[in-house]
């Protein structure tokens, strides 16, 4: 009895390790299975789906074989494992094993969009609601209601978000990009208000960001920020007007057309800087670090005036005289290619360009460029889709 009992204790042991030896050897060859792909494609691994659900889908749509034995795996070796939501890429030859390790370090596909300085938050909006691997929650919203959803009630979303460029997973929301996109702009103003020059003519950061919105606009060259925040700067002290048609044309609204006329530049708007005094109520563009840094770091001078050559650069002057010489060589003699600034570039596929301009014969100057009984120049930039009222909360 007792040969009989230790032949079958041998036996079990045997078929055992038989059964133990089968099965690692099964769950190694469905793990080092190819998936059946002949060609690259991705993998959608929307939020909340278990790894059960993905072995079984990949099955029924042929990625793979023997779910059952990967779903054993998965549960006595990877429990607990997350498997982070996105798209991950499926190339030809690629294993079970590979794509387990992908899932295990959130080795998902990464898009990106770029939002431009110098844009207006419906240009920003329009890039967001065009990308199609983000999730779009905010369509059909006001601004007020999308400032709304973003937490920030009550604030006016013009200039209040960081041109940069964004990565992020398909599925994330709108919502979250702008969100990411605020809180990069509140940093970066609060560190370079901190490393402001001192005895600037502004009550907080919210005015440096204003005033950075026009040096982003009036700002053809890099190099030039300094000077042409220097000279707005001066005016400031002065009580001299801005005078420039950027927030001219932001006020303008819907009704700008690719050209101001001297009637636009006496029309009186919040934004108007060449029938006000000061700086318009609210940012009138998306600005860089570089214009903020500029706005709060002036460079030092006597120059009150400049007015474009044409290449992207500009003359400064100190008197109106000098000025007036500077806008006759300038203004009066400009070339069919004049240009105040650089012709705008926009990411492709991210939102419209803005269309070149041709030089009307009577159109609007920059920051004083107008010489008495002279045609001034045209502005290129968009108009928003509408001029916000002054008494939204900042």
């Amino acid at each position: 009895m007792r040969r009989k009992i230790l032949l079958l204790l041998e036996m079990g042991l045997i078929l055992a390790g038989l059964a133990v030896g089968w099965s690692a050897w099964k769950v190694n060859s469905v793990l080092e299975q190819p998936l059946h792909v002949t060609e690259e494609r991705l993998l959608d691994v929307p939020n909340g789906t278990n790894p059960n659900r993905m072995f079984y889908r990949m099955q029924s749509e042929g990625l793979l074989d023997d779910a059952f034995w990967l779903r054993l795996y998965w549960r006595f070796n990877m429990a607990g494992t997350a498997l982070h939501t996105g798209e991950y890429r499926l190339t030809p030859g690629m294993t079970v094993e590979a794509l387990f390790d992908a899932w295990r370090r959130g080795d998902v596909v990464q898009y990106n969009l770029t939002l431009v300085e110098g844009w207006t938050f419906r240009q920003v909006r329009t890039a967001v609601a065009r990308h199609e691997k983000i999730k779009h929650t905010l369509d059909g919203l006001s601004d007020t209601e999308v400032m709304d959803k973003l937490g920030h009630t009550g604030v006016f979303p013009e200039g209040r978000f960081f041109p940069d460029t964004y990565r992020f997973v398909r599925g994330m929301t709108d919502v979250e990009l702008l969100q990411q996109a605020y809180m990069r702009l509140e940093e970066v103003l609060a560190k370079e208000w901190a490393d402001r020059m001192t005895d600037l003519p502004y009550r907080d950061p919210y005015q440096a960001l204003i005033m950075a919105s026009l040096v982003e606009k009036e700002t053809g060259i890099p190099q030039e920020r300094g000077q042409i925040a220097g000279v707005f700067v001066r005016r400031l002290r002065l009580g001299m007007m801005l005078q420039t048609d950027p927030t001219v044309i932001y006020g303008m609204g819907e009704r700008y057309n690719g050209k101001i006329t001297r009637a636009d530049l006496r029309a009186p708007t919040p934004y108007n800087t060449y029938t006000m005094t000061g700086l318009p109520p609210t940012p009138i563009a998306m600005v860089g670090r570089e214009a903020i840094h500029a706005a709060l770091n002036p460079s030092d001078g006597t120059s009150l005036y400049f007015v474009a050559r044409g290449d992207g650069s500009h003359v400064f002057s100190d008197d109106l005289d000098d000025h007036n010489t500077a806008v006759r060589e300038y203004q009066l003699k400009r070339r069919a290619d004049y240009r105040s600034s650089p012709a705008p570039q926009a990411p492709q596929g991210t939102a419209d360009q803005a269309p070149d301009a041709e030089p009307p014969t009577e159109a609007a100057p920059r920051s004083g460029e107008a010489l008495e009984g002279a045609p001034t120049q045209s502005a290129e930039e968009p108009a928003p889709a509408q001029a916000p009222a002054p008494t939204e909360k900042q």
